[in-house]
């Protein structure tokens, strides 16, 4: 299972939102009320834990973790680096 799918099944099992063929891999979670600044902690903590990877204060920013796309880059990047 890739990363986006894993995120997905996250996403529906703790904020039950099914992501449906209009749903881009690019759209925001924030913008389109998905996800609000709790809901973004306890994304940390699954990524975190899923992918064995530190979250850094200074990486909980849109440009890492605000859709599908930038997430899947963001923990790649992670991976990569350690």
């Amino acid at each position: 299972m890739d990363v986006k799918d894993q995120v997905k099944d996250f996403f529906k099992e703790n904020f039950m939102v099914e992501f449906d063929s209009n749903f881009n891999n690019d759209d925001s979670f924030l913008e389109n009320g998905l996800i609000d600044s709790t809901g973004v902690l306890e994304l940390v903590l699954f990524l975190e834990e899923t992918f064995s990877i530190k979250v850094e204060d200074d990486d909980i920013i849109p440009e890492n973790l605000d859709s599908l796309q930038n997430i899947e880059g963001y923990i790649n990047n992670k991976k990569t680096k350690n």
